[in-house]
């Protein structure tokens, strides 16, 4: 089964949504499916059926979202890899659960891997979001 990352990538030309891994663990490739975070290297395609699709792309094209804003006033990215599995997964956080704890942050975000180890500016970006 072809995963849904390389559709998005190699045949939509949506070049956002990062493979990382391969299996799943590191959350580089999260995109949504009816608004629900998945891994997209993990899922195949034929499970999409016709669930909506949100990659990064589609997320908020005039960056206006709160938590897309909170996470440049946090100065979250480094290198950037990351970023999108971080983003899409906290808006799933946030859809779900408005108000977050830091708990509630820290077991969401606990399988999306940063290696520049931005992670408390993470926390702090998804708090602000929740917050305004």
């Amino acid at each position: 089964m072809t995963p849904l990352l390389w559709v998005l990538r190699d045949a939509l030309g949506l070049t956002g949504t990062k493979f990382g891994c391969g299996m799943g663990l590191c959350g580089a490739c999260t995109v949504h499916l009816d608004g629900i975070a998945v891994r997209s290297c993990v899922t195949p395609v034929g499970s999409v059926g016709s669930k909506a699709v949100t990659t990064i792309e589609g997320f908020s094209k005039d960056m206006s979202h709160p938590l897309l804003r909170a996470w440049l006033d946090e100065q979250v990215p480094q290198c950037g890899y990351c970023q999108s599995g971080q983003i899409m997964q906290a808006a799933s956080l946030l859809a779900a659960n408005p108000h977050p704890t830091q708990n509630d942050i820290d077991t969401a975000m606990s399988g999306n891997i940063c290696r520049c180890g931005t992670y408390q500016r993470i926390r702090r970006a998804i708090a602000r979001a929740a917050a305004s």
